[in-house]
């Protein structure tokens, strides 16, 4: 008598990451909740960062591509007065500057200047490699090396609240953009230079954070209950041939 085969599952998993995790903990942890190793994710988040993180379960793992494809919706907070070696509040203060008195028409002024089509030199501290070695083991010993700026677009670059040295913003941009570098050039361009302190991924192409489960209850859930939360392939990629 043949054994009935077990059921792979498969499917697309809106998570939201918490903060302080890498994205690939994640997988990590969905892998043991879940007894799978086909787990994967469409576009990463750093640590500091919190929001929708869509992982790709099973069979799934074949859109990556097409999902890390789309645009990107954040909401984040820029503290002014200061920069870091990270660009982010998890690097070392570089420099510190007085703050201006700066009015919101100000600040609203130099942020139109973000929007559109651009070239964005990439940070240091990120997991780009040249030469088979991630940036950001260089620059931990100190390295600087000329980095090629990549193709973006901005196009949406909003102002939610301003109570200085921080401000809030929603950003709407291209795959690949670097939230912490337009904060960290807002900064310069207003002349008291800035770093990222906070930052949410709100929105990923057609995907909204209010579709999201909170890792935590995740790891609660029953295996069939994370099942109902699937997404199926067909409806997250359709125009995607598997």
């Amino acid at each position: 008598m043949s054994l009935k085969p077990v059921k792979e599952i498969e499917g697309v998993l809106l998570v939201d990451k918490p903060k302080g995790i890498t994205s690939h903990d994640v997988v990590y942890r969905l892998r043991r909740k879940l007894q799978i190793q086909r787990i994967g994710h469409a576009g990463t988040l750093d640590p500091m960062a919190t929001g929708l993180l869509i992982m790709l379960i099973g069979k799934a793992t074949r859109i990556s591509q097409y999902l890390i494809s789309v645009d990107k919706v954040y909401e984040g907070e820029a503290t002014l007065g200061s920069t870091t070696n990270s660009q982010d509040a998890e690097g070392e203060v570089m420099e510190t500057r007085p703050v201006p008195p700066l009015t919101e028409a100000q600040i609203l002024e130099t942020m139109k200047t973000f929007l559109g089509d651009q070239y964005q030199t990439p940070p240091m501290f990120s997991a780009i490699k040249i030469g088979g070695v991630p940036l950001y083991k260089m620059a931990r010993q100190g390295e600087v090396v000329e980095r090629e700026p990549r193709f973006i677009r901005v196009s949406a670059f909003e102002l939610q609240s301003l109570a200085l040295p921080k401000l809030t913003f929603r950003l709407d941009c291209t795959k690949g953009t670097y939230v912490r570098t337009i904060a960290h050039d807002l900064g310069a361009k207003l002349g008291c230079c800035a770093h990222l302190s906070a930052l949410r991924r709100t929105g990923s192409g057609k995907f909204k954070i209010d579709q999201c489960t909170t890792l935590d209850a995740i790891q609660e859930m029953s295996l069939s209950d994370i099942e109902k939360l699937l997404i199926p392939v067909r409806e997250a990629a359709p125009s995607v041939a598997l």
